[in-house]
């Protein structure tokens, strides 16, 4: 009789546990599960959707002074920002991207795709349609998307610290309004400017890890009062206050 008490007693004890363990494995991956999520290890050979997904996520971790595509194609700078990914939050760091390194990408995606430090609404004060700057506004959305991901990698770097942003996507009349460059990459939704604390010269310094090929501060004509981070084409970095 004892026995058979005992043995209710486990089994009810083991699917309260199972009950909770489920609960929390659901807790930790709804914000991957509202927006997108991987239903296969991804490595070095891989290509497809998924692939650019992943991509699109951890390109603030391309290496000093590179750029990481979003093409869908898991080549070695795709592997190796993985491993940076990976080493950044203490995981197995094998530019392998399985269930460690999508629970990691989940618990810092919100349901709408942003990193959870970053807003589309912060990203874009200008309106809210996206509308009127150099490309569409389905195109300018997408650009801010993988710009709050290399702000996200940015912010981590930097300690966890808060950055503050004052000006991301601007239509081509908010761009005028606020005397900004005829080409501004603020009208392409790929650019931010970053203002308070860390200091400007310690975000222009470590941005240079995290794949803005655009980068100004201080020294830069205009650019003493905040930090401008942006993607283009090519390379361009000024900021001589900052030995940039």
């Amino acid at each position: 009789m004892l026995r058979r008490y005992v043995r209710a007693l486990l089994a009810i004890v083991m699917l309260a546990s199972a009950i909770l363990v489920g609960t929390a494995v659901t807790a930790g991956s709804a914000h991957a599960a509202g927006c997108y999520s991987w239903g296969r290890t991804l490595s070095q050979g891989a290509s497809g959707e998924d692939v650019r997904q992943l991509q699109i996520r951890i390109a603030g971790y391309p290496g000093y002074g590179a750029v990481l595509a979003t093409d869908g194609q898991f080549g070695p700078a795709t592997k190796s920002a993985v491993v940076r990914f990976q080493q950044a939050y203490g995981l197995t760091a094998d530019g392998i991207a399985g269930p460690q390194t999508f629970a990691k990408i989940g618990a810092l995606q919100d349901t709408d795709c942003t990193p959870i430090h970053f807003t589309f609404g912060e990203m874009n004060r200008c309106n809210t349609t996206w509308a009127g700057g150099a490309v569409s506004a389905a195109t300018a959305r997408d650009n801010a998307l993988r710009l709050m991901w290399k702000l996200e990698a940015l912010r981590h770097a930097l300690g966890d610290q808060p950055l503050n942003t004052s000006s991301g996507f601007r239509s081509a009349s908010c761009n005028s309004a606020v005397g900004g460059a005829a080409n501004s990459n603020h009208m392409y939704g790929r650019a931010v400017d970053l203002i308070g604390s860390p200091s400007y010269c310690r975000i222009v310094q470590e941005a240079r890890y995290h794949g803005f090929n655009e980068i100004l501060g201080p020294g830069y004509p205009g650019h003493s009062t905040h930090a401008h981070l942006g993607d283009q084409s090519s390379r361009y970095w000024s900021a001589s206050s900052c030995g940039i």
